[in-house]
């Protein structure tokens, strides 16, 4: 189940509301209220997100921010098992863990096995 929280008064869509002194604290809070309505399980598993009331336009940039964090998540990702292969190819090819290092400008640490 996913819960969206509005972040003023922190109303739990379609269930209620709770308080936390921040946002930091809202999800924990949430979780607690959820706990005694529906059981530690229900709680556990329940999807939530947190959607503070702020002037207009920071909320989409903080959407904003958050998609383009996340792809880069991605592409970070997508670059390390890339770069993993090709550390592999390079050694199997008779370079060094230093020469290897050096050519993809990372630290030896990056391309020990």
């Amino acid at each position: 189940m996913k819960y969206t929280v509005t972040a003023s008064r922190w109303e739990i869509e379609g269930v209620g509301a709770t308080q936390s002194r921040g946002l930091a604290d809202a999800e924990k809070m949430v979780r607690s209220y959820l706990r005694m309505d529906f059981g530690e399980e229900a709680a556990a598993a329940a999807e939530i997100e947190v959607v503070p009331v702020l002037e207009a336009g920071l909320a989409e940039e903080i959407g904003a921010v958050r998609d383009e964090i996340a792809e880069l998540a991605d592409k970070q990702r997508g670059a390390a098992v890339r770069s993993s292969a090709l550390v592999r190819k390079l050694r199997a090819a008779g370079l060094s863990g230093a020469d290897t290092a050096a050519a993809l400008k990372v630290s030896p640490q990056r391309v020990s096995t």
